[in-house]
């Protein structure tokens, strides 16, 4: 199964890093290029993207792979 990818803070700042590992795959200035990084990313893996804030907590997820039980809910 293929690991997730996050977009979080990392110093000043902002990584997208696969679940379970510890170096980033790259980094970025700004947190809207690395989230369409890390979009990106999710999407050509078919995993979940997970958006963290500056204080590390989750704050959003998107879901690109085949989820058998997708949200009800839409945001767009």
């Amino acid at each position: 199964m293929a690991k997730n990818i996050h977009t979080v803070p990392w110093g000043n700042n902002w990584a997208v890093k696969k679940e379970g590992q510890e170096k980033p795959i790259s980094i970025h200035r700004t947190k809207d290029v690395t989230q369409h990084e890390g979009a990106s990313l999710a999407k050509k893996l078919e995993v979940e993207h997970v958006i963290h804030g500056k204080d590390g907590t989750i704050q959003d997820k998107d879901s690109y792979g085949k989820d058998p039980c997708p949200p009800k809910d839409k945001k767009y």
